[in-house]
């Protein structure tokens, strides 16, 4: 059953001093302006580390190429993006203890090196494709924070009814900058089944004159991105808060469990490890099959380019419809089940359909242009939306454990999901069906464990609740 909405007492202030003869200290609780300028900020990081871990896939084509990278090497490239999560216990160690902008310096500053680090330009291709790979990970590097932060922040920041849309901002755009990587990639890399090729001897053979003039484009792309990279840095070095004088809420001002003890409340509980299972499997296995879709794609003959807008709309797709369906639980609060019961019911449907499209020898089903752009779109709506539906219900389900501590065991469970899933894709590359496959099984895992989970909203409960 939905909660009310929240009313502007809940604003400023949220709680008056209380009886002068009990022991509990007044709270008050204020909501500042500066709010979006934090969130703005921390989402263009985001936006940037989505777009620097895929750089490589949408122009798979034209790095293998330019740097001889073989098709497992792009595998590999993705792959350091869920590598970057083992230490993730260190860095929800310094959000917890530090702050966030602590946190966030640090893994800024790995992202800024990484970019660096892959746009040096030296001759020898083998140093070229070891600094790359060295950027990547990197780069992987500040995901734990990136992509673990946003409830944090929206917490520590925002007032109830606008939580959960904070928390899907903060949390969708870095895959939007992983989407659009999708569009700059192609559009700026000239992919090599466009230019023209030298036939000599039955063999295609690229001239050099090509193949530099394939490296200058990607040199562009890797010069521009730690160019942008570069200067949010000096953005978040020079003003990014940790927390606000005042708390915005009730929950912001509450006493949270201490690192250790929450760690092993997360581990111990089983409900919280049941819908942490049904958020990492399916965002994890999309993650990694989204960072290969021209892959899997090249056998249906969809070019580059069009695996690109393909691979941009679903994410795109997924982040709008995102925001709105958060901007909804906002307003009607306490049904987050029953929204990723929905979610995830049309993201299974939408995953056999795009499995059975692929396999049009088979199923006979029509393999166009339109059906797998509308099924790969769909189900990229269904399941990148409900990421911050699950942040949100991971953290009523598991209050009053730290916000950045409970994101950042999902988020590593789901890179685990990912670094699996790739790491068995460098040794299978030549057919990949198993990979859709594996994606329609995830969904309806995901909608099972959803089904049988019992819902709690302990921190919505003291949010609008609780009377002093």
């Amino acid at each position: 059953m939905g909660a009310a909405s929240s009313t502007e007492g809940e604003r400023e202030p949220l709680i008056f001093p209380p009886n002068p003869e009990t022991s509990i200290q007044p709270v008050y609780s204020r909501v500042y302006g500066r709010r979006w300028l934090v969130l703005t900020l921390f989402s263009l990081l985001a936006f940037m580390q989505g777009m620097v871990w895929n750089t490589w896939g949408p122009i798979q084509n034209s790095a293998i190429h330019a740097y001889d990278f073989a098709k497992s090497d792009i595998a590999v490239l993705v792959l350091w993006g869920p590598v970057g999560f083992t230490p993730w216990l260190l860095f929800m160690w310094l959000m917890d203890k530090k702050g966030l902008r602590a946190s966030l310096l640090l893994s800024v500053f790995f992202m800024v090196m990484g970019a660096a680090l892959r746009s040096v330009p030296v001759p020898d291709l083998q140093l070229r494709r070891w600094l790359i790979h060295g950027g990547q990970l990197l780069n992987g590097l500040a995901g734990p924070t990136i992509m673990s932060a946003g409830p944090l922040l929206s917490t520590t920041w925002f007032a109830p009814d606008q939580r959960a849309t904070a928390t899907a901002v903060a949390s969708l755009v870095s895959y939007l900058g992983a989407a659009c990587s999708f569009i700059v990639g192609p559009l700026l890399v000239p992919a090599p089944n466009d230019t023209t090729r030298v036939m000599v001897a039955q063999a295609v053979v690229w001239t050099d004159t090509q193949i530099s003039h394939i490296r200058d484009r990607i040199q562009l792309v890797l010069y521009a991105e730690f160019g942008m990279v570069a200067v949010l840095f000096a953005a978040v070095l020079f003003y990014f808060p940790s927390r606000p004088p005042m708390p915005p809420s009730v929950a912001a001002a509450s006493q949270r469990l201490r690192y250790s003890s929450s760690i092993c409340r997360l581990l111990s509980n089983f409900r919280f490890l049941m819908i942490a299972l049904a958020y990492a499997v399916p965002t994890g296995v999309v993650a990694g099959w989204s960072g290969v879709l021209d892959m899997i794609l090249t056998p249906a003959r969809v070019s580059q380019v069009d695996a690109g807008w393909i691979g941009f709309w679903s994410i795109v797709g997924g982040c709008v419809f995102g925001v709105a369906m958060a901007r909804f639980a906002d307003s009607i609060r306490g049904m987050l089940k029953l929204i990723l019961v929905l979610m995830m019911a049309g993201a299974s449907l939408a995953s056999t359909w795009f499995t059975l499209t692929c396999l049009t020898r088979l199923t006979h089903l029509p393999s166009t242009a339109a059906t797998l752009y509308t099924s790969c779109i769909v189900l990229g709506i269904f399941i990148n939306s409900s990421v911050p539906i699950f942040f949100e219900l991971l953290i009523e389900t598991v209050y009053p454990v730290p916000e950045g501590i409970t994101c950042g065991v999902v988020t590593f469970l789901g890179n685990l999901v990912t670094g699996c899933l790739l790491f068995f894709l460098t040794f299978y590359t030549t057919e990949l069906s198993w990979l859709n496959w594996c994606l329609t099984g995830s969904c309806a895992f995901s909608l099972v464990l959803i089904l049988f989970f019992r819902e709690s909203y302990d921190r919505l409960y003291l949010d609008v609740f609780v009377s002093v």
